[in-house]
């Protein structure tokens, strides 16, 4: 392994000069982790290097500025929280009820496949603790470089906030889109689209109802029936405030569905203006797309083991958790910018780390060149080919 990287450096010509010796995994697993019972660390011979916890949480977002060659119209980010399992002794893990074990919560915010933030949490805290100073801090970040940018925040119920509702009020050309839960106000104001639903359903099922009384005896086969018939889908948006908790009127996009099954309501806040988007859109276009962030929270964590945090610490833990989160961070980049227009170019982060990363070869080094030989029957060589003819187009990459 030290050898491949010291080629990816270019760092052969120092094997025999100590200064270009690269650090084994026993010296990198001292950034990660010092033990507890060493107080003086900066003499300590056991940890000799020393992370920048704002340093590396501040270089997810600028790497994410420099990805554009100029400053985008518009960009979403989503957040989200998810569980991490530990099985040991870990600081600061919990038993969870919601996820039925002792965990860890990170915090994750994405724009798109994008990773800016990876916030290591204890799981006994409030689902959105820590969730207002991460965007004050990385949309600050981008204000900097993007000031005409327009940012839309999203998130589930977790994060259906006041705090975060009037910070994002208050910053120009910021809006969200956050679920919130149902109450009793809501479905009662709701009543009449509730009632338009279920007509509309009603109305849908009649005939297929008749068709099968005269055919069939048995009731079981109507329910079965009943659920080939599409649900009745209704939206409506009203302006409304929250007894104590909010501090003015928001718009409330509501989703009635009426089917088989019964009655289903959900409910999305917002600060887009209903002149601007209606009901129906702002709920299917502006919303619903939050669940694709679901499957970059499986990248991270199923394809690149970012639930490794199995040290003693919680510091070291979410060290571990950055360590990987740069990995997806330089997967990702790989896959948008010298995968484009192959067959891998919307592959997941597992099957270019399977496909591309993971292939055995043999290296042989001479005093002119190196040669990297891969088995000739790789089925992804082109795809290798066309990768490397793009990367040697970076500048001082030889």
């Amino acid at each position: 392994m030290n050898l491949k990287i010291k080629i990816a450096l270019e760092k052969l010509n120092e094997l025999e000069d100590k200064k270009g010796w690269l650090a084994g995994k026993s010296t990198i697993n001292r950034l990660e982790y010092c033990p507890e019972t060493i107080l003086d660390q900066k003499t300590s011979r056991y940890h000799k290097i020393e992370p920048n916890f704002e340093a590396i949480e501040k270089s997810f977002v600028e790497f994410f500025l420099e990805s554009y060659k100029k400053p985008p119209l518009s960009i979403i980010l989503d957040m989200d929280v998810t569980d991490d399992q530990v099985h040991g002794n870990q600081e600061g893990a919990f038993f969870n009820s919601y996820y039925h074990g002792v965990c860890y919560a990170p915090l994750y915010i994405f724009c798109g496949h994008h990773l800016l933030v990876a916030k290591l949490r204890s799981s006994n805290v409030d689902p959105a603790d820590g969730a207002l100073d991460e965007l004050q801090r990385i949309i600050g970040l981008i204000r900097e470089k993007w000031s005409e940018t327009h940012i839309l925040v999203r998130g589930d119920s977790a994060y259906a906030r006041e705090e975060i509702f009037y910070f994002c009020e208050n910053q120009p050309l910021v809006d969200y889109v956050i679920a919130m839960g149902t109450n009793g106000v809501l479905k009662l104001r709701a009543d009449d689209v509730i009632e338009k639903a279920k007509h509309e359903y009603e109305k849908k099922l009649a005939p297929i109802t008749e068709l099968m009384d005269s055919l069939f005896q048995k009731k079981e086969d109507l329910e079965e029936v009943k659920k080939l018939v599409p649900i009745s889908t209704w939206y409506r948006s009203i302006r409304y405030k929250t007894e104590k908790s909010w501090s003015c009127q928001r718009r409330v996009v509501t989703k009635v569905c009426y089917g088989s099954d019964g009655l289903k309501m959900c409910h999305v806040v917002t600060s887009l203006p209903a002149s601007k988007i209606p009901p129906s859109k702002l709920y299917t276009k502006k919303y619903c797309p939050r669940g694709e962030m679901e499957n970059r929270i499986k990248e991270q964590q199923l394809d690149l083991l970012a639930d490794r945090t199995s040290t003693q610490t919680f510091q070291s833990n979410q060290l571990r958790l950055w360590i990987h989160s740069w990995a997806y961070v330089l997967i990702n980049a790989f896959r948008q910018h010298y995968l484009k227009k192959t067959s891998l170019a919307k592959a997941t982060v597992g099957r270019i780390r399977l496909n591309l990363l993971k292939l055995g070869a043999r290296i042989k080094i001479s005093c002119r060149r190196i040669i990297i030989a891969i088995a000739s029957a790789c089925p992804y060589q082109d795809i290798l080919s066309i990768a490397n003819k793009r990367i040697k187009t970076i500048p001082n990459t030889g």
